[in-house]
C-alpha cells in the first residue's frame, strides 16, 4: 500500500484554508432537511461551510467558502444509491480534478467504524478507523451519547485524529492534522473525510 497520495495541495492550498492544523466542525442535530456543517480554524473564523442536498438517492455533499454558498471548493458524491459499503469519490469543484476517494468498510462498519482512503486511481493509500472496538460496541447496544474519536494512517503514520466532543444538543468535533508533518494527506480529502463522517455518523445518533 502506498503511503502518500499522487496528488499533493498546491503551496497555495497549503497555505490558506486547506493549509490550517486543527479546525473544529460544528453541527446541529435538529435539522429537518439535508444537514449543514460549519468548520473553524484555530483563530475560530469560518473556513469551510458544508450542506448535504437533501432527498438525493445518492449522497450529494458540497464544502462552500462560507454561507453564501457561492464559491464552492469541494464535492464529494456517492457512486451509487447508499449501501454499507459504499465510496464516495472527492472532487476539487475550483479545478474539476477528482482528488480521491473514501470507501466505507460495510460489514466492518457495523461494528466498529472503518474507511478506506483512495487516491485519484482508486488505490488504497490509508484508513481512518474508529479509536475503541470496546467503546464502538457500547455505543451502538447500549447509548449514542458517547463520543466517537477516530485516527486517520497512512502506513504507520498517523496522519489526522477525529475527537467528538460530548454534546446532546449541538455536535462539535474536533480535527486535528498537526501530527502530519510530512504532509502525506492531501488536506482537501482530509476535509472531505471529516464531513463525510460527520454526515454518515450524524444519521446514527
Amino acid at each position: 500500500m502506498s503511503t502518500a497520495l499522487q496528488t499533493r495541495p498546491s503551496s497555495q492550498l497549503a497555505l490558506g484554508r486547506f493549509g490550517q492544523k486543527r479546525y473544529m466542525i460544528r453541527r446541529k442535530f435538529f435539522k429537518i432537511f439535508g444537514g449543514a456543517f460549519h468548520i473553524y480554524d484555530e483563530a475560530g473564523t469560518l473556513a469551510f461551510y458544508s450542506k448535504m442536498k437533501a432527498f438525493k438517492l445518492k449522497e450529494d455533499l458540497r464544502v462552500y467558502s462560507d454561507e453564501d454558498m457561492r464559491e464552492e471548493l469541494l464535492t464529494i458524491k456517492a457512486r451509487g444509491i447508499i449501501d454499507l459499503g459504499m465510496t464516495y469519490d472527492v472532487v476539487d469543484a475550483t479545478t474539476g480534478q477528482r482528488i480521491g476517494a473514501l470507501r466505507r468498510k460495510g460489514l466492518r462498519s457495523i461494528l466498529r467504524d472503518s474507511w478506506l482512503v483512495l487516491d485519484a486511481n482508486d488505490n488504497e493509500v490509508g484508513k481512518i478507523e474508529e479509536d475503541s472496538m470496546a467503546l464502538a460496541l457500547v455505543r451502538r447496544f447500549l447509548t449514542n451519547l458517547i463520543p466517537q474519536s477516530f485516527s486517520g494512517m497512512m502506513g504507520s503514520e498517523q496522519v489526522l485524529a477525529f475527537h467528538q466532543r460530548f454534546n446532546p444538543f449541538i455536535q462539535k468535533i474536533d480535527l486535528d492534522f498537526s501530527m502530519d508533518e510530512r504532509g502525506l494527506l492531501d488536506r482537501r480529502l482530509g476535509i472531505a473525510a471529516a464531513v463525510l463522517m460527520c454526515a454518515i455518523e450524524g444519521r446514527q445518533q
